[in-house]
């Protein structure tokens, strides 16, 4: 910032005011008026006035310092949403404006590149792009809080605007208060302490819009000025007048030196800026003599202060060369694991590990120069994606053996289906367990096939086993007679109700029917209508089945309810899951928060079930 060779004081005392038309301005002496002019009297600046106004605003804009740009690059987007959160929470919300918009753009800055890359991946799979969908989880919390914090920066402009239509108003007061000291004072009225309570009024009344202080400044210092012409103050008044506003600006200069011993340069500039808005608007003119020899002193300073300014765009040139470096190092090391000499599983793996913390350390890394910071993001983004590129390919390549492997294992399926009814025992179970064998020799399928042929399988030996151990049994079962036991254990468990007592009984039938063989084939509904009534009780006593104390249980029972255990695991593991990840969309997800009551209540069931079913598995998979 260069500073004005002119002084902004030497046109404001220079200029001249031209009186209303057909009013002549007489010379007034302490306690007398003229009567020609009234206190309602309009005030016109001369041509040469205006111009001094419009220099002194220029030389306003000269003095104004850039800030430093705060740097986000290096928050992720949980962070940048949490910084938000903590401003839109603030009482003075408001003035954190320029820090929420370049939060919310980084924000915005990160969804997009998360969504790009979402359907960067999506399109590497081979999918249309007309087909691509995705909302991310955390545009919503985004979009509320910025319609939060425009809601209250609304409500701070109107109550803001309402404030200063008050300071307007009391302004005006104060204006007229000037002007009648001049135009209808009394006799007898004291013009020294009459003027500094104006002054002191003046300068401890509020803000006003921008659009209004410029004409109301003026006003101001044009009504002052008529006030000092046209009085006839005594020289006593003028000497303590000049020497009160000499003490205002040498406290501003002594100051100003002490600014050239500042280590932090931004912070020297900042305060520099305010004292020369406190020159421009509180130090007012004084004796002649000094009026030049102090502006120059105070410019003098203020030049060397800015002379510093380079120290501070070297510091920040050199930070962000350095920064750009080592992040073209990151680019070409992507470049490199990109197109590896040996590829295998092992080294992919490894690989991904390592382009993982390469992008940690390219963004917490700080800018670079502005002209070259889109092409270096550019370089790195497009060295992911050549990474991403040469992995899915790599794994491509490899589901060829897994489709491979998938053939064979179909294979044993049809040879288990085809044979699973058959009851040449000397030749049949030899060969299951033999596809047994087989079966574990084979490597991995893909993915999306392993559940299913693994359950196809299980099932076609658990169907040969289970046949032939029930030929093996059939001579000893009386199956009449265990229908007729089923039958009566089937009434008895109908007519139980939610008394005191009714889970024990109903353990003990479920038990004694576990320990019945089996019935006539005609007869097996018996079992359905026997487990839909069991569910009924069990929800009318508010129990879970897995809670049962079970006995008499096969084997292939043990095994079935073990995994219906497992797979009830699984879905309270999930739910669980999201419950807390809900949690922590809130900064302080207290339990003493009412609004998280519920979640929290919800929670704690879910992780009491899920301890629960762990220890009912543990304990058959042990025996107990």
């Amino acid at each position: 910032m260069s500073i004005e060779n002119e002084n902004p004081e030497n046109e404001k005392l220079n200029s001249e005011v031209n009186p209303p038309e057909n009013q002549s301005v007489e010379e007034v002496t302490v306690g007398e008026v003229s009567e020609t002019e009234t206190p309602n009297s309009e005030v016109s600046l001369s041509e040469e006035e205006v111009t001094s106004e419009k220099k002194s605003e220029t030389e306003t804009e000269h003095q104004e310092i850039e800030l430093a740009e705060e740097n986000y690059s290096d928050l992720s987007l949980k962070e940048t949403l949490n910084e938000m959160e903590t401003i839109v929470n603030k009482d003075d919300a408001s003035s954190f404006s320029k820090k929420f918009n370049a939060l919310r753009d980084h924000a915005n800055h990160k969804l997009a590149d998360e969504v790009e890359d979402k359907k960067h991946e999506y399109l590497e799979q081979g999918n249309p792009e007309e087909h691509f969908e995705f909302h991310h989880p955390q545009a919503s919390k985004l979009s509320a809080l910025v319609n939060i914090y425009k809601e209250k920066l609304d409500k701070f402009h109107k109550a803001q605007e309402a404030d200063h239509q008050k300071n307007l108003e009391e302004r005006l007061s104060i204006i007229e208060r000037l002007k009648n000291l001049y135009t209808s004072s009394e006799p007898g009225v004291n013009l020294f302490k009459s003027i500094r309570e104006v002054k002191e009024a003046w300068g401890n009344a509020g803000q006003v819009a921008k659009s209004e202080f410029k004409n109301l400044n003026n006003n101001y210092f044009h009504h002052l000025k008529m006030f000092n012409e046209m009085l006839d103050l005594n020289k006593e008044y003028l000497e303590q007048e000049f020497a009160h506003n000499l003490e205002k600006r040498q406290h501003i200069i002594q100051r100003a030196k002490e600014l050239l011993d500042e280590k932090v340069v931004q912070k020297a500039l900042n305060e520099l800026q305010y004292l020369h808005k406190l020159w421009k608007e509180e130090a007012e003119p004084v004796a002649e003599e000094f009026r030049e020899k102090t502006w120059e002193e105070f410019k003098e300073i203020s030049n060397k202060i800015h002379e510093r300014k380079s120290e501070l765009i070297a510091v920040l040139e050199t930070e962000q060369q350095d920064n750009l470096d080592k992040k073209n190092k990151i680019v070409e090391e992507l470049k490199t694991l990109s197109a590896p000499q040996n590829i295998n599983h092992s080294f992919w793996q490894q690989a991904i590990k390592r382009v993982e913390d390469l992008r940690t350390e390219f963004l917490k890394l700080g800018p670079v120069p502005k002209k070259l910071s889109n092409q270096n993001w550019t370089d790195f983004k497009q060295a992911l994606r050549d990474f991403n590129t040469a992995k899915n390919d790599f794994y491509k390549n490899l589901k060829g053996s897994q489709v491979h492997n998938l053939e064979e294992k179909l294979a044993l399926i049809r040879t288990a289906q085809d044979n699973m009814n058959s009851e040449d025992w000397d030749i049949v179970v030899p060969l299951f367990k033999k596809l047994q064998e087989d079966w574990k020799k084979i490597g991995h399928v893909p993915r999306s096939q392993a559940n299913k042929v693994w359950d196809d399988f299980r099932d076609a030996c658990n169907t040969f086993f289970k046949n032939y151990r029930e030929k093996n049994n059939a001579v000893g079962d009386n199956w009449k007679e265990n229908y007729k036991n089923k039958k009566a254990l089937l009434d008895e468990l109908k007519a139980l109700t939610d008394e005191e007592g009714s889970v024990e009984k109903i353990e003990n039938i479920k038990n004694a029917w576990n320990a019945i063989g089996k019935v006539p084939k005609d007869k097996l509904s018996i079992n359905t209508e026997f487990n839909k009534t069991l569910r009924e009780k069990l929800k009318l006593n508010k129990i879970n089945e897995f809670d049962l104390k079970e006995e008499n249980l096969s084997e292939s029972q043990l095994t079935d309810k073990a995994r219906k255990i497992k797979n009830q695991i699984a879905d309270l593991e999930a739910e669980v899951v999201q419950l807390e990840n809900n949690l922590a969309f809130f900064n302080s997800p207290s339990r003493e928060n009412p609004l998280l009551k519920d979640t929290y209540d919800k929670l704690d069931g879910k992780k009491e079930q899920l301890e629960s079913l762990k220890v009912t598995l543990h304990n058959i998979i042990a025996g107990e």
